[in-house]
């Protein structure tokens, strides 16, 4: 039997390996250190079989304990139901002015509107609610049928020119193609660019204030300024839904776009629609 050789530096009997003139000693582990492997290993064994582990074909063993984080989940989520329960309930039973003035419940509707607001709106809307071309911003202080919580929620409920629904918003401007000639129509579009300030041909906007008064003025009033009754909108305030400028604006009296917006009661329900007007009334621009 050969002598175990000892390294001189240390003094530790080597293990025979040797790399490159490296020699390994037999410095072994620390008892406490292996003992502590050996039991993260049982406890590993044991946590396979009381919890879900090991993976079959088309799930994975249960466990002893029957455990499941989708379990867990799933009760959680029924627990934030259960605590909203009352709120909601709160919701349904009053009206969105009712709702603003309460603290707690605004704050709830508010939060569930924005929501709500993401999933079914940010698509014309815009996810900030600013709009697009033929999309209304929701932030400004423009509203065409009013921006009150009562007439927000109506708007939302009903919808605009939504055929499906007998209250929906309905205003329709007449194509003014097959009513005035061309020269008029550029004159009326001088006028009513003018209303706002925006640059306009001011002779053509003087002769156009006469085709207004004639064709315009019953629905956008004789200054201009709208009438909700009608849904007309102010052409006073540079507003402008599908475009600004002389052009633009001929282009609508000419033919115009009329934008439908579906009547969101038959397809949420009235109690996010009332969750939906508070959003949006609280984005500032509600009266």
């Amino acid at each position: 039997m050969s002598e175990k050789e000892i390294d001189d530096v240390s003094g530790v009997a080597t293990t025979g390996h040797e790399w490159d003139g490296i020699k390994e000693l037999n410095n072994p582990l620390p008892r406490w250190w292996v003992w502590t492997f050996y039991a993260t290993i049982i406890w590993a064994l044991g946590y396979t079989i009381a919890y879900p582990a090991w993976p079959m074909i088309s799930s994975a063993t249960r466990g002893v304990l029957g455990y499941s984080s989708r379990g867990d989940i799933r009760a959680a989520l029924d627990a934030a139901e259960a605590a909203k329960g009352d709120y909601v309930a709160a919701v349904s039973q009053k009206s969105v002015s009712e709702i603003l003035a309460d603290d707690k419940l605004r704050e709830f509707a508010t939060a569930a509107g924005a929501a709500a607001f993401k999933v079914n709106c940010v698509q014309c809307h815009g996810s900030g609610a600013t709009g697009s071309p033929g999309y209304p911003n929701l932030n400004d202080d423009e509203w065409l049928w009013g921006g009150k919580p009562e007439d927000i929620y109506k708007t939302i409920s009903h919808g605009v020119r939504f055929a499906a629904d007998d209250a929906t918003r309905i205003s329709e401007m007449p194509a003014f193609g097959a009513i005035l000639d061309t020269a008029q129509i550029r004159q009326a579009a001088a006028h009513v660019a003018s209303l706002s300030g925006t640059p306009s041909n001011a002779e053509a906007a003087a002769a156009g204030a006469a085709v207004f008064a004639a064709n315009c003025a019953s629905c956008h009033g004789a200054d201009g300024k709208g009438n909700r009754e009608f849904g007309a909108p102010n052409l006073t305030d540079a507003i402008w839904l599908y475009g600004s400028g002389e052009a633009a604006i001929a282009a609508q009296i000419r033919a115009p776009h009329h934008g439908v917006m579906p009547a969101w009661t038959a397809r949420l329900g009235d109690t996010a629609v009332k969750e939906l007007a508070v959003y949006v009334y609280s984005l500032g621009g509600g009266e």
